[in-house]
């Protein structure tokens, strides 16, 4: 066996090969799950700030390339020609303001914890990868590599492009004409690129430890400007429509005296806004230091945009729900943007700076708050207007740079994503490149999940997904599926994260081999309000989350199809951590389950608590114990149903250690296992091939321990 697609398969009294015929053996079903897997999926979708041009990045079975379309006809056409399953990944998309170019980022794991900007090689190519900025025509023609780097910001004047490179900035002609430079000397990790308006100056963030300053270059003769320096860790430069001022958020520097590590905390912040050309700033807002009004944890954080008519525009939860709010530049009273209870996400500013259009889980149905719709609203009232209504799901909107078209993402439970546009005063949608969805993908074939709801042990309400084939035996398997993140919310349909449109495409192959399949959206997660996604005594404080799981099986097992002899759990990250939760603490529940690189022990990882200097937190050894109790492997002793393990060896956001300890420890209970070790991959499973080989192996380890097809009676017996 090749070397570039190895992995091994270790049973608890040897080790054994996971090879063709093992994958083979799953439940026959409609279709396999190469075919389910084999749809193109489309991302990092962007418009061009002037005319029509759209961009995004479209994966198709490995192969990722570049793709463009330009009104009014949005013709899908292929830019780029990458023609392996290399696991290179297609990040930060930007097409200049003329449009004349495309300019990306080629590889790295910008989903992970650590080292995002570090080259991966699942190919075990001994030439190895880099992590590079490229450029290309958008009329077409050769793509060029313009320097190893990450984070590129194209100047408005469309001549050049900035970029990372090991923490400085550096600078690159668009056409790659000549060598790129380093493009000033200044201390501090360097991030968050952003240009003038008219190109002339550039903004960025300097991180020096505790405190982080945005700082303003100019040119080789002009000293920075550092905005309002304090001792505060400053983020997020936007620029004024005039250049002449920037926003941007400011909050608290580190240190102080060590605090409680089991009460939550709260993370306050503020906006600013200063000169550019002197520095001199102001607060313009302060969230109140309440829960609520804690810095935002879900997409794109502040979100903060200088818009029109004197406008800046944010996210808060200070109502309860992760919404839209405006300000006057001056500052005020926040006005609320976007009243109701539902989240926004994936925020855009349309070109002119009038418009905001976003993701959010709004509509006139109540299935709407497990869907994402695209949302328009103006940037100085409270006027927002569902787009794109129905039982679609839509995500990713810009308005292109004519003020035409909302370009976007959709997909509903059962077509797989693609790109889209509609008037920006609401119409049709106008589908781009279905043309890509291979002709033998199981559209037809593929049920439609419905909401469930049911109670935790504490009282609150948990939402769910329940897939499940029309016919097939009286009492059938069952199978959890648990997300990661955990701010996370699985829908009633494609997701728009390539990892969650992979389970939920496993899903739907579960449930065609026969399994019921419920996905859980425990609390942790988004799309339910703010005292939903921040519990008390979760995570490392208490695990409390992991109620909502149980109640999952419990719920299964009071579904008269069900089988409550045969219900199994998997999940990956977050999910995988609760998965072996479940183990452990409830065997009598679970009879088997595949984790999925979880955490196992949260006193081992990034996550435990440190102390710093002579001074420790009051409550450390509580901590350290709750954290311990949190954790799976304080209840190996009550772990008896077996597992199988998936881990890459290159994990960035969950180290494979966590497994290679759960192994040890399993072994010396006595508890079967099984793993799969993939050798130079990441948590997302950068190629396709590793990709399809971890999702046919949860399908057979599942079928094979939960004796998917037997058509079994209800079953009482001890296993």
């Amino acid at each position: 066996m090749s070397r570039k697609i190895k992995s091994h398969l270790t049973l608890a009294m040897g080790i054994v090969a996971l090879g063709p015929a093992a994958l083979q053996s799953q439940s026959a079903g409609s279709f396999t799950m190469e075919q389910v897997k084999s749809y193109p999926f489309p991302n990092e979708l962007t418009a061009a700030s002037s005319g029509s041009r759209l961009a995004w990045a479209l994966n198709e079975r490995g192969l990722r390339n570049v793709w463009v379309a330009e009104g009014p006809t949005f013709t899908a056409r292929r830019l780029t020609n990458y023609t392996s399953d290399d696991g290179q990944e297609l990040t930060s998309i930007s097409i200049t303001p003329d449009g004349k170019y495309v300019v990306y980022v080629r590889g790295g794991d910008h989903g992970s914890n650590w080292d995002e900007s570090v080259a991966v090689n699942p190919t075990e190519n001994p030439a190895g990868f880099k992590v590079q900025v490229w450029s290309v025509p958008f009329s077409g023609g050769e793509a060029k590599a313009l320097a190893e780097g990450d984070e590129p910001a194209v100047s408005p004047r469309g001549d050049r492009v900035a970029f990372t490179k090991n923490h400085e900035i550096w600078i690159s002609p668009i056409d790659g004409s000549a060598p790129a430079k380093k493009f000033f000397n200044v201390r501090g990790n360097l991030s968050d690129l952003v240009w003038s308006p008219d190109g002339s100056r550039l903004a960025f963030v300097a991180d020096r430890g505790g405190h982080a300053w945005i700082g303003v270059f100019s040119n080789d003769s002009t000293p920075f400007v550092w905005l309002a320096p304090s001792s505060g860790r400053d983020y997020s430069p936007r620029w004024s429509p005039d250049g002449r001022r920037i926003a941007f958020v400011r909050t608290t520097g580190r240190g102080g005296a060590p605090d409680s590590l089991l009460k939550q905390r709260d993370i306050p912040w503020s906006i600013w806004t200063a000169d550019a050309a002197t520095g001199s700033g102001a607060m313009v807002w302060q969230a109140p230091k309440t829960p609520r009004g804690s810095y935002p944890q879900t997409e794109g954080e502040a979100n903060l945009h200088w818009a029109a008519n004197s406008r800046i525009v944010f996210l808060s939860d200070i109502d309860g729900w992760p919404h839209l709010y405006s300000i006057a530049e001056t500052g005020g009273t926040p006005l609320l943007l976007t009243p109701g209870n539902y989240m926004a996400e994936y925020i855009h500013l349309s070109p002119d700076g009038r418009w905001l259009v976003f993701a959010g889980n709004a509509g006139s149905d109540s299935n709407d708050v497990d869907r994402r719709h695209v949302v328009r609203v103006p940037v100085d009232r409270a006027a927002p207007q569902v787009m794109t209504p129905g039982a679609g799901l839509e995500w990713t909107p810009f308005v292109t740079g004519d003020g035409q078209w909302i370009a976007f993402i959709g997909a509903t439970a059962q077509r797989p994503p693609v790109p889209a546009v509609m008037p920006l005063a609401g119409g049709a949608p106008k589908w781009i490149g279905l043309d890509r969805i291979p002709s033998d993908f199981p559209t037809d074939r593929l049920v439609v999940p419905r909401k469930v709801l049911f109670n935790s042990s504490n009282g609150l309400t948990i939402h769910g997904q329940l897939f499940e084939k029309a016919g097939g035996p009286t009492k059938k398997p069952a199978v959890i599926f648990v997300h990661g993140g955990p701010p996370r919310q699985m829908l009633l349909g494609w997701h728009y994260s390539d990892y969650y449109s992979n389970e939920y495409a496993e899903n739907q192959r579960l449930a065609d081999m026969g399994f019921v399949v419920l996905s859980v959206n425990y609390r942790l997660g988004i799309g339910y309000g703010h005292e939903f996604h921040h519990p008390p005594k979760s995570g490392t404080r208490g695990a409390s989350e992991y109620l909502d799981v149980k109640a999952g099986a419990e719920y299964l097992r009071s579904r008269p199809q069900v089988d409550p002899a045969r219900i199994g759990i998997y999940g990956g990250s977050y999910g995988g951590f609760l998965t072996a939760m479940a183990l452990a603490k409830n065997s009598d529940l679970f009879a088997a389950g595949v984790d999925i690189h979880g955490v196992h022990d949260w006193t081992t990882d990034a996550p435990r608590p440190r102390r710093i200097g002579f001074e420790q937190p009051p409550d450390y050894d509580r901590a350290i114990d709750v954290a311990f109790r949190s954790s799976p492997v304080a209840y190996v002793s009550g772990w008896k149903s077996p597992v199988l393990l998936i881990h890459g060896d290159d994990d960035r956001n969950v180290p494979v250690d966590q497994t290679v300890d759960l192994v040890q420890r399993l072994a010396a209970a006595g508890v079967p296992y099984e793993e799969i070790i993939i050798p130079d991959d990441t948590h997302h499973f950068m190629r396709h091939a590793n990709s399809v080989r971890v999702d046919s192996a949860v399908a057979e380890f599942l079928g094979r321990k939960l004796r998917v097809g037997e058509g079994r009676q209800a079953s009482t017996s001890a296993r």
